[in-house]
C-alpha cells in the first residue's frame, strides 16, 4: 500500500511539475527561439503555387510578396496608394506616338540588386551549372535545395525582366494574365504563340526550353540594366501591373536548374523553392506544416518611408508610424508561419500570446469586438487589458448581386424594367445584411468603387439618390413603402403582374450549398418577400454556376470583385459594355451583361486619362448612370479586421501592397515577457489533487488499520 501510494504521489508531482512549466509543454515555438529577432504568424490553407508567373492567390502572394521584386511598388504608408520605384533608379519615363497610337515605357534598374543566394547559380570556371545535371546520388539525402553544399548569387539584370515576360507567354505555365496582357504588350502574341510550339517540342523530346532565344517586338534590354516595354494605345494603368509578381525578374538559371526530374521527383521546383531578390528568401517550405522566410543576405539597400507628422495625420495614420523613419531595411530577421486550419486553437494561442496577429472569425468575434449602439466597433474590456491593437480598414472590393440585364424580367431599359429593379435594390437592406452577416464589418456600397479609390465620393455627393435619401447628414434607405410605389409603377403592384395576373416569380443562382448558407438564403428570400415577389433559389456547384453566368442563363446572383489595381478603371469595366459575358463567349467580366451606351463612351474616355477633375466629372457621371439603370443591388464593401499585439510595430492596412514585412518590427524582450505573465502555471489544481491524495490515503489507511484491529481481537481472545 506505500508503494502505491509513493508511485501515485510521484505521478502528482509529475503532473505538477508540468504545470509549473506550463509555458515550455504549450508553446509553439522554444522559448530560444522566441528570443530571437522573429516574427510568428500563421496561415489557414497550404499554398500551391510559388512561381510568380501562375501564382494569383492571396495565400500565396503572402509569400511572394517577400521574395519576389517587380520593378515598383506601393509607398507603404500614402494613401491614396501610391506607386514608387523598388529596384528601378526613378520612376519609368513614358513616351506616346500619336502617329502609330503606341506608348513606349523606359525603366532603368539600379546595379545594386542582387538574389539571395541559391544553388542554381554556382557555376564551373567554365561557365556551366554545377548542379545543372544533378543524378540521383547526388540529391538522395537532400530535403531541401539549400541542403545542396554550395550557393552563389549574381546581379539582377534587364534580361531577368525580359524572361519573366517570355515565361509569362507560355501557355504551358498557365498564366492567369497572359490573355489580359497580349492586347497591350506588341508582339506578345506572336511571341506566346512560337513559344509554346517549341516548349511542347522540347517537352517531348525532353529537353531543357531556353527561353533567352526569341525576341518580343515590343520587349526589348537596353544594355545591362534598361528595358523598353511597347504597348498599343494608351493604357496608363499599365504601371501598376509592374508592381505585382507577375512581372517580377526570373533568372534563366532557375528555369534550367528546376527542369531536372530528380528535382521534380523530390517536389523542389519554382512552386516549393522560388529565387527572388526580395527582403527574404524561403528557407523552409513545408506547406502542409510550417514555412519560414529568411533575412536574404545580399538585400538592397532600402529604407523606411518618411513622411511629414501632418501627412500621417492627414491621412489618419497613428504618429507611431513615422518612429522608424529612414531606417534600414529589413527589420525582422526570420518569419514562422504555422499551419492552422482550425480558427480556435489559432485564438487561443493569440491570445496567449505566441502568434503576433490575428484575424477575427466569427466564433471569436464577440470575444474580441464590442458593437456601439451606432454600430461602431471596438475592442472588449480584455483586449485591452492585453494591450492588443485593431486594425479596420474597408477593402477595396465590392460584393453584390446582379440582375442579367440580358433576361426578359429583370432585364432591360425601359422604364418600367429600371423601376422593377430600383424598387428590388431598396428592399435588400444591405445595413441588415452587414449587421447580421458581417458583424458590422462592411459598408453599404453605393456603386461599383469602393472607398480608398479615387471616384469614391463622401457624405451626400457620394449618395445612391435612387436608394437612399440623405437626412440630417446621414444617408437613410428610402421606405418600403416607395419601394412598393416603384413596383406598382413596374407593372407588378403587391407582387403580381398586372399581365399575367400570377405572382412575381424571380430566380436566384448560387453555389450556396451547406448549412451554415441556409440562413443567409432564408433572410434573401425575405427581403423580396417584403415586396410580395416570390424568390426560388437554384443551388448549384461552382463550375456549373460559373458556366450558367458565362451563357447569361441565370437571373439573379452574387457576385464580387476584389481591385488587381487601385484605379476606378478596374471596377468600372466590370460593367463596360464591350466585357459583357454574353457577347465575349463568357469571356467578358461584366457578368450583369449591362451595356448603356452613354455609360460606353465616358468609359472608354476615362479609361486613359489620369486622374485630373475632368476625369473625376466623367467618373460621377457613369456612377449617376448606373445607379440608375440599376444593373446591380450594389452590396457591400467588406471592412478587414485584425488583431495585433503591442510588441508588433509598424503595423498598418495596405490592401494593394504584397510586400509589407520588411516594413515590421518586433519587440522581443516585451513579447517574452508577457508570455511567461500570460501563461502562469495555476497550481490550486496541483494542491488540491494532493490534498484530496493525502485525504484518501489517511481515510484508506484508517479502514485498513480498523479492519486489521477487528481482525486481531478475537484471535486475541481465543489465547487468554
Amino acid at each position: 500500500m506505500q508503494k502505491s501510494f509513493f508511485r501515485y504521489v510521484v505521478l502528482l508531482c509529475i503532473v505538477g511539475i508540468q504545470a509549473l512549466w506550463a509555458d515550455l509543454w504549450n508553446a509553439p515555438y522554444s522559448e530560444e527561439m522566441r528570443q530571437g529577432n522573429r516574427l510568428f504568424f500563421s496561415y489557414g490553407s497550404a499554398p500551391k503555387h510559388l512561381d510568380p508567373v501562375r501564382s494569383y492567390s492571396s495565400n500565396e502572394w503572402m509569400f511572394l510578396g517577400q521574395i519576389y521584386e517587380p520593378m515598383l511598388q506601393y509607398n507603404y504608408l500614402k494613401r491614396p496608394y501610391v506607386l514608387e520605384p523598388l529596384t528601378l533608379k526613378e520612376m519609368p519615363t513614358v513616351d506616346y506616338n500619336a502617329s502609330t497610337d503606341t506608348t513606349t515605357y523606359y525603366f532603368d534598374l539600379r546595379d545594386d540588386i542582387f538574389y539571395a543566394p541559391h544553388p542554381a547559380f554556382v557555376k564551373e570556371a567554365n561557365g556551366t551549372l554545377l548542379y545543372g545535371a544533378l543524378s540521383k546520388a547526388d540529391v538522395a539525402d537532400i530535403a531541401s535545395v539549400y541542403d545542396l553544399p554550395q550557393k552563389a548569387t549574381r546581379q539582377v539584370v534587364a534580361a531577368d525582366y525580359l524572361y519573366a515576360i517570355k515565361r509569362m507567354a507560355v501557355r504551358q505555365y498557365h498564366s492567369p494574365i497572359l490573355d489580359t496582357m497580349i492586347p497591350y504588350i506588341i508582339g506578345l502574341e506572336d511571341y506566346s504563340k512560337k513559344v509554346t510550339q517549341e516548349v511542347a517540342k522540347c517537352q517531348k523530346e525532353g529537353r531543357v526550353p531556353d527561353l533567352r532565344e526569341g525576341t518580343i517586338s515590343g520587349v526589348k534590354t537596353i544594355g545591362t540594366f534598361g528595358l523598353q516595354i511597347a504597348i498599343h494605345g494608351r493604357y496608363p494603368q499599365f504601371l501598376y501591373w509592374m508592381a505585382m509578381n507577375f512581372f517580377a525578374p526570373i533568372p534563366w538559371e532557375a528555369d534550367y536548374f528546376y527542369h531536372q526530374e530528380v528535382l521534380r521527383a523530390k517536389n523542389i521546383s519554382l512552386d516549393t523553392a522560388p529565387i527572388g531578390s526580395g527582403a527574404y528568401y524561403l528557407a523552409k517550405s513545408n506547406p502542409a506544416a510550417q514555412m519560414v522566410l529568411r533575412r536574404n543576405p545580399r538585400f538592397h539597400k532600402e529604407y523606411y518611408p518618411s513622411l511629414s507628422s501632418k501627412e500621417v495625420a492627414d491621412m489618419g495614420l497613428s504618429p507611431s508610424l513615422l518612429h522608424d523613419a529612414n531606417q534600414t531595411l529589413p527589420f525582422v530577421d526570420e518569419v514562422h508561419y504555422r499551419l492552422e486550419k482550425e480558427s480556435i486553437p489559432l485564438w487561443n494561442m493569440f491570445l496567449q500570446g505566441y502568434y503576433d496577429a490575428s484575424g477575427v472569425s466569427a466564433d471569436t468575434f464577440n470575444q474580441a469586438v464590442q458593437i456601439g449602439s451606432s454600430g461602431s466597433m471596438r475592442l472588449s474590456g480584455k483586449m485591452q487589458e492585453k494591450e492588443i491593437k485593431m486594425l479596420t480598414s474597408v477593402a477595396p472590393s465590392i460584393f453584390y448581386m446582379a440582375f442579367n440585364m440580358v433576361d426578359p424580367v429583370v432585364g432591360g431599359y425601359t422604364p418600367s424594367a429600371k423601376k422593377l429593379r430600383q424598387a428590388i435594390s431598396i428592399a435588400q437592406d444591405e445595413e441588415e445584411y452587414i449587421s447580421i452577416f458581417m458583424n458590422e464589418r462592411g459598408v453599404a456600397a453605393q456603386g461599383p468603387i469602393p472607398p480608398g479609390i479615387f471616384g469614391y465620393l463622401k457624405g451626400e455627393e457620394g449618395t445612391n439618390k435612387v436608394i437612399y435619401r440623405w437626412r440630417e447628414g446621414k444617408r437613410v434607405r428610402r421606405s418600403l413603402d416607395e419601394a412598393k410605389a416603384l413596383l406598382a409603377e413596374a407593372g407588378y403592384p403587391n407582387g403580381i403582374s398586372t399581365k399575367s395576373g400570377k405572382r412575381l416569380k424571380l430566380y436566384y443562382d448560387t453555389t450556396a450549398t451547406g448549412p451554415d448558407d441556409r440562413a443567409l438564403i432564408e433572410w434573401r428570400r425575405k427581403q423580396f418577400a417584403k415586396l410580395g415577389i416570390e424568390l426560388v433559389v437554384r443551388a448549384t456547384d461552382y463550375n456549373r454556376f460559373q458556366e450558367k453566368v458565362r451563357k447569361g442563363e441565370v437571373q439573379l446572383f452574387s457576385w464580387g470583385w476584389n481591385a488587381d489595381y487601385p484605379d476606378p478603371e478596374n471596377f468600372l469595366f466590370l460593367l463596360y459594355g464591350k466585357n459583357a459575358a454574353v457577347t465575349t463567349q463568357g469571356a467578358g467580366v461584366n457578368s450583369a451583361n449591362y451595356q448603356n451606351p452613354a455609360f460606353d463612351r465616358l468609359f472608354e474616355q476615362i479609361r486613359t486619362m489620369e486622374n485630373t477633375p475632368e476625369r473625376l466629372e466623367k467618373i460621377r457621371r457613369m456612377v449617376r448612370i448606373a445607379q440608375e439603370d440599376a444593373p446591380w443591388v450594389w452590396g457591400v464593401h467588406p471592412k478587414s479586421l485584425s488583431l495585433v499585439h503591442s510588441w508588433y510595430h509598424n503595423v498598418v492596412a495596405n490592401a494593394m501592397a504584397n510586400n509589407t514585412l520588411k516594413y515590421k518590427r518586433v519587440d522581443t524582450k516585451k513579447r517574452l515577457e508577457k508570455q511567461h505573465e500570460w501563461n502562469q502555471p495555476v497550481l490550486w489544481p496541483f494542491g488540491l489533487l494532493v490534498g484530496i491524495a493525502v485525504g484518501l490515503w489517511w481515510w484508506v489507511r484508517r479502514l485498513y488499520v480498523a479492519r486489521q484491529e477487528a481482525v486481531m481481537l478475537p484471535q486475541r481472545g481465543v489465547r487468554r
